[in-house]
């Protein structure tokens, strides 16, 4: 069987190499202290496929000569050309599939190169972990922004983070500046927004002790969710949905049901399962890695 790589680009650079499919067991990355979460976000885009590439040489030079490479990034990507990206600026626009795979070449590394959402990612890492690469997955992934990623991989956008879940015209965090977006009350950017006494644990810890408007905000935080996971259901089926993410501990699964039940009331959609994964990079790793594969035909 081959050998694939797989590469997480974010706030930090995560690479790792799978082999038959199988999760990926190890992790590099760069830079190591992981509470550098922001370090890349700055860097012109030469210099940011230049260090991508350098440490993912160092990678290959361990492992032997691979036969994909499958590169996960926040954003919206078609054809490995980065159409938006707003927590990576500098990549918009950008045919970051074609850079990566010249600059990869320039250093005598010849494999193709996939460019994917990072949710997407997460999605297929969550399948492989569960071994459920034969299945249907949905995963939301519940941080600074909120993504949205399925498995198999399907063309389309998929920026589930900005289903609009409330008419309020005063719902206006979200950061691309859109109305009513779940994005503007679930992300951590703009729970500190609306909240600039109070960080999202210390809103959430609140809630727990009964300040009504933490509770009430809390309730909206869950009926959101439920509102755009019905969606998603109400589109594509019933099936299985994962959430992951740093912030995705706030979750009361309780809570989350309950609103979901009052949302889909068709019996043929009530087949629907939930369940939470902790977030690590070896997730996004080890899917950027599979869609790698599976572009190879593997």
């Amino acid at each position: 069987m081959g050998k694939y790589l797989g590469i997480l680009l974010t706030g930090r650079i995560a690479i790792g190499v799978i082999e038959d499919q199988s999760p990926c067991s190890s992790v590099y990355h760069f830079p190591e202290n992981p509470e550098e979460t922001s370090s890349l976000l700055d860097m012109p885009l030469e210099g940011l496929i230049s260090l991508v590439c350098e440490h993912a040489a160092q990678a290959i030079g361990q492992c032997g000569p691979i036969d994909a490479i499958g590169v996960a990034l926040p954003g919206i990507v078609h054809n490995g050309v980065v159409e938006d990206s707003p927590n990576l600026a500098q990549l918009k626009g950008a045919r970051v599939g074609e850079r990566i795979q010249e600059s990869f070449r320039k250093s005598g590394i010849s494999a193709p190169v996939m460019v994917l959402n990072d949710a997407d990612a997460i999605a297929a890492g969550i399948a492989a972990k569960q071994d459920r690469l034969s299945h249907f997955i949905r995963i939301w992934s519940l941080g600074n922004g909120i993504g949205f990623g399925r498995y198999p991989y399907a063309e389309g956008i998929w920026e589930g983070g900005h289903t609009v879940v409330t008419l309020d015209p005063g719902e206006t965090h979200c950061g691309c500046g859109g109305r009513g977006h779940l994005e503007g009350i679930m992300g951590h950017r703009s729970m500190r927004l609306r909240f600039l006494d109070m960080e999202p644990e210390e809103i959430f810890a609140n809630a727990k002790a009964g300040d009504e408007r933490c509770n009430k905000f809390v309730r909206l935080w869950h009926r959101s969710l439920a509102a755009a996971t019905a969606t998603s259901i109400h589109m594509e089926g019933p099936g299985r949905f994962y959430y992951t993410g740093f912030n995705a501990g706030f979750l009361d699964m309780k809570l989350l049901q309950h609103y979901l039940q009052q949302m889909v009331k068709m019996s043929p959609l009530q087949s629907y399962t939930l369940e939470v994964v902790p977030m690590s990079d070896d997730l996004a790793v080890t899917g950027a890695a599979i869609a790698a594969s599976q572009m190879a035909g593997e």
